[in-house]
C-alpha cells in the first residue's frame, strides 16, 4: 500500500511497533527494509525525508489487523 503525507513520524512508528505481523518499507529499487527493526526505521526515515514530512511511502503489511491499524493511522493523522 501506499500511505501519503505523514507528519507525525513517531506516531507512524509507533504504529507500525503495535503491529503483530511483519511490516516492511519497499525501496524505490525494490529491497524491502523491516520497519518493526529500530535501525531500519532510522536509517530509512534518515534517507527517505530531509524536511520532517514524509511525502509517500509504499509498506507491506502482511496481517489483515495491521493494515487496517496503518489505514486507521493514515485516516486519522
Amino acid at each position: 500500500m501506499k500511505v501519503q503525507n505523514i507528519t507525525d513520524i513517531d506516531k507512524f512508528f509507533k504504529v507500525v511497533d503495535e503491529c503483530r505481523g511483519k511490516v516492511e518499507l519497499v525501496t524505490g529499487e525494490g529491497d524491502r527494509l523491516n520497519l518493526k527493526s529500530k535501525l531500519s526505521q532510522y536509517v530509512s526515515m534518515a534517507n527517505i525525508f530531509s524536511d520532517g514530512t514524509i511525502s509517500e511511502l509504499e509498506i507491506v503489511a502482511y496481517e489483515p489487523e495491521d493494515i487496517d491499524k496503518l489505514v486507521s493511522f493514515m485516516m486519522n493523522q
